[in-house]
């Protein structure tokens, strides 16, 4: 097991470049009541760096995201009675995908079983490097063995609970025993686990990297919705996987150790740590 503590570089942009040149993300987020989360991945990929973000969610809450989001494209998508994305959304998410270069999925989804059915079948059939966080996670919990079938490369980012499904254990883990789980399953399945906490632990199961940004303040709502879109914005700047999950915890972290600074720990939420990531990108492009 390789120890990593380096970070990795922000290509430097040409003078001659153009927004196709920084990536296509594709968002597949939001239910009813769950908008917000959708957006803070959105406004997070293109704080990012990331040249065109769409939002795919379901077409009730579409007008919705389309009011709080300015810069972004939303797709409205067939949805359940719930007002969650129904499996019927299948086919029209495919061939969404097939014009991007990263995709992101779980953010507010919910756990509606139509919708877990529609992760289940999505994840093998993407071809493009693919973030998935919050209610994608719980859905694969139900058939950890999708992870097995997928084609393209996959960042995972549970938190403890989450990472408990994954493997079907309760969260009572020290913090050597917390890495090696990360590792195992990463190595396992062949997939990148971003175990996020105190020091989250990011893993490829050969490579292992620390981090050492962020703050308790971070334990807020939407934290990790924002997380998912940073890392899904950084994968369409020629980052490899790995890597885009390293710098994207950072950055992350960095974020809200900025805002902390000026705000405090206690009053911190997650729209904060978007306002703090040009910053937090300016002091590691110096």
């Amino acid at each position: 097991m390789k120890i990593i503590k380096e970070l990795p570089r922000l290509p430097k942009r040409p003078r001659n470049s153009h927004k196709g040149d920084y990536g296509r993300v594709l968002i597949i987020a939001g239910s009813r009541g769950m908008a917000g989360a959708a957006r803070l991945a959105a406004e997070a990929a293109l704080r990012s760096g990331s040249g065109l973000v769409t939002v795919a969610t379901p077409k009730s809450q579409q007008p919705i995201l389309a009011k709080k989001i300015t810069c972004q494209m939303t797709y409205a998508l067939p949805e359940t009675k719930d007002g969650t994305i129904a499996f019927s959304a299948r086919n029209p998410l495919l061939n969404l995908a097939k014009k991007q270069g990263v995709i992101a999925i779980g953010p507010g989804l919910s756990q509606n079983p139509q919708t877990i059915k529609l992760v289940l079948l999505l994840v093998p059939d993407l071809k493009v490097p693919t973030v998935i966080d919050a209610d994608g996670l719980n859905a694969l919990s139900k058939n950890v063995n999708t992870l097995k079938k997928a084609k393209a490369p996959l960042i995972l980012t549970p938190h403890p609970g989450e990472m408990a499904k994954l493997i079907g254990s309760k969260v009572q883990w020290s913090k050597s025993s917390r890495d090696k789980i990360a590792v195992d399953f990463a190595k396992r399945y062949k997939v990148i686990v971003v175990l996020k906490g105190h020091q989250t632990v990011v893993t490829d199961g050969e490579k292992v990297y620390i981090n050492k940004t962020g703050n308790p303040g971070m334990a807020t709502a939407g934290s990790g919705d924002v997380l998912t879109g940073v890392i899904a914005g950084l994968l369409g700047q020629d980052l490899r996987p790995f890597e885009a999950a390293q710098l994207g915890v950072y950055i992350h972290g960095l974020a809200g150790d900025l805002a902390a600074k000026k705000i405090g720990e206690l009053s911190l939420i997650a729209t904060d740590i978007l306002e703090f990531l040009p910053s937090a990108f300016r002091r590691i492009i110096k």
